[in-house]
Order: structure tokens, then C-alpha cells, then sequence
């Protein structure tokens, strides 16, 4: 092929989904060169890369026996050693090795309730603040209702009534968390509808599930991304205040349920270290993580912000 014919190749006009998806990697190698300036939200990921490939090869690092009570390798609540770097539980099982496989249940709660609350809360917020009139207010003043009970009181009731599940506490999460997330996609929607190409696409015949598909929820998906991040370091914490409180699962191991087993065993008055500080800074550096990741994500989507890199 000669070099007039791959000039004419590349000057042929390109077909709608070749630009599409040419505009979308311009955007997402746009967004990577952003985000790599702000050095906390590449410390939190960084963190969370690393968490999720523990808890991924879980199985692979501590084995699937680990969680065996029958089977623990040692004694009850050694101190740290060679054998055991963070010691063992009441039972005789390396802390190290239920830290590991806690990761996969918190992760797994967290992005799924997480996942639950923010598409709630977008689905409220983008019909409260399509249709105004009496749709808006009934939904607002359920909101409303729900933003001001205690999200934990609501929580702790539901996942006292059903049973005693990961996927009772993922839904107990998700159905009481949703309201901040409602109310900030409703005030994007109302600024996004007020802009003409609305108009344009109104006069145009243009239906109520096109409109809110088509117009309204790309443009309020940047806010439901950063809203998602900082939903997940909320539901982890959740989760684990459950999982303390009693009301997780007793039959997986998870950061919470780790230290309820701490707190039962006496590691408090104990002394028992290392069976209580290990969860606990677990949770905090996943949580720390996604708040940075989010902090991040919201610094690039929306510059006025200020956000300190």
C-alpha cells in the first residue's frame, strides 16, 4: 500500500461508534493524567490494589484451612512470633490468616452495598428532579424521613428482624444509606435540566426515559462515580460496627466479626494486642483508601473544588 493510499485511509471519515469510542479513551487518558497529580488519591489506590489482590489470592496465601477451628495450628492467643507474625485467636487460628480472608468479606460488603445505595439514590434523585410537582415531593419527603433517622438505629433493626446474613447486612446498608446520594444527584439533575439542549430535545419529541437516559444521567454520573468511593468507606464501617455489634454473619470471617471474637475473649482487659489492632487498622486503611480515591476523583470531575493534591 502506497503512502497516498494510507493517506486517504486515515482521512476516510470514521463511522459514530469509532469516534464514540475514540472520545472515550481521549476522556479516560484525560482523567488518568489528572488524577496521577493528586499524590493521595495514588497513595489510595495503590491501597486498594494491594487489598484486593490479598483478598483475590486469599486461598493461595493462607490456605483454605485456615479458618478451621478444629484444625488451628496453635495455641490459644499466642503473642506474635516467627510461626505466627500477629498471633493467634481464643481458638488457636493465625491472625494473619482471618485478617487475609476478612479482606474478602469487608471488600465484597462494602462494594455491593455501596453499589445498592448509590443506584437508589440515582434513581430517586434523576425522577425527583425530572418531575417536578408532586412526584418530587413525595420522594423528597421520603428522603427526608429517611436522612433524618439515625442511618445505624435503621441498620441495626433491619438486620435484627432478618436473618443473619452477609446479604442482610449488604441490603441493611444499602436501604439506609441511599438519601445523600438522592439529594445530590436531584440538585445535579435540576441544574442539568435547565440547560437548553433539554429544551432542544423536548421540542424535538423527545420522551421522559430518553431525556433522563440520554441527557441526564451521563452527566451525573461524574457525582455518582466520586458519591460511589466515599459510599464504599462508609459501608465497610458500617459492616464492621454490625459485625461487633453481633449482627453479621457467624459463620465468615470479617474485619467486625474479628474484633466481636476480640472483644468476647477478653483481648480488652487481656491485653491482648494483637488480636484487637490488627482489624481495627485494617478497616481504617481501606477506609482512608477509597476516601482518598474519592477525594481524588471529585478534585479532577470538578476543578472549583480546590481539593489539595
Amino acid at each position: 500500500m502506497t503512502t497516498e493510499q494510507l493517506s486517504v485511509q486515515n482521512d476516510a471519515p470514521k463511522s459514530p461508534r469509532a469516534l464514540a469510542r475514540a472520545r472515550k479513551r481521549q476522556s479516560l487518558a484525560r482523567f488518568w493524567r489528572e488524577y496521577r497529580t493528586h499524590r493521595g488519591g495514588l497513595w489510595g489506590l495503590a491501597g486498594l490494589v494491594v487489598i484486593a489482590l490479598i483478598a483475590v489470592f486469599a486461598p493461595t496465601l493462607v490456605g483454605d484451612d485456615s479458618q478451621s477451628v478444629t484444625d488451628a495450628p496453635g495455641g490459644a492467643l499466642e503473642s506474635p512470633s516467627g510461626e505466627f507474625p500477629l498471633g493467634t485467636d481464643q481458638f488457636g487460628r493465625s491472625v494473619l490468616a482471618l485478617l487475609v480472608w476478612g479482606a474478602r468479606v469487608s471488600l465484597t460488603v462494602g462494594l455491593l452495598a455501596a453499589f445498592l445505595c448509590v443506584a437508589i439514590g440515582t434513581v430517586v434523585g434523576i425522577v425527583a428532579g425530572h418531575f417536578p410537582g408532586w412526584y418530587s415531593t413525595v420522594l423528597m419527603r421520603v428522603t427526608d424521613w429517611f436522612l433524618v433517622m439515625p442511618t445505624l438505629v435503621l441498620a441495626i433493626a433491619l438486620a435484627t428482624v432478618m436473618d443473619r446474613s452477609i446479604w442482610t447486612v449488604i441490603l441493611a446498608i444499602g436501604v439506609t444509606t441511599w438519601p445523600t446520594t438522592a439529594r445530590l444527584v436531584r440538585a445535579q439533575t435540576l441544574a442539568v435540566e435547565s440547560r437548553p439542549y433539554i429544551e432542544r430535545a423536548r421540542a424535538l419529541g423527545g420522551s421522559h426515559g430518553h431525556i433522563m437516559t440520554r441527557h441526564v444521567l451521563p452527566n451525573v454520573m461524574p457525582l455518582v462515580l466520586a458519591q460511589t468511593t466515599l459510599a464504599i468507606s462508609g459501608a465497610i464501617l458500617t459492616e464492621a460496627t454490625l459485625a461487633f455489634l453481633g449482627l453479621g454473619d457467624p459463620t465468615i470471617t470479617s474485619w467486625g466479626g474479628m474484633l466481636q471474637d476480640a472483644r468476647e475473649a477478653g483481648a480488652v482487659s487481656a491485653g491482648d494486642w494483637w488480636y484487637l489492632a490488627p482489624p481495627g487498622i485494617a478497616i481504617a486503611v481501606v477506609a482512608l483508601s477509597f476516601t482518598l480515591c474519592g477525594r481524588a476523583i471529585e478534585s479532577v470531575l470538578n476543578p472549583k473544588l480546590g481539593v489539595a493534591r
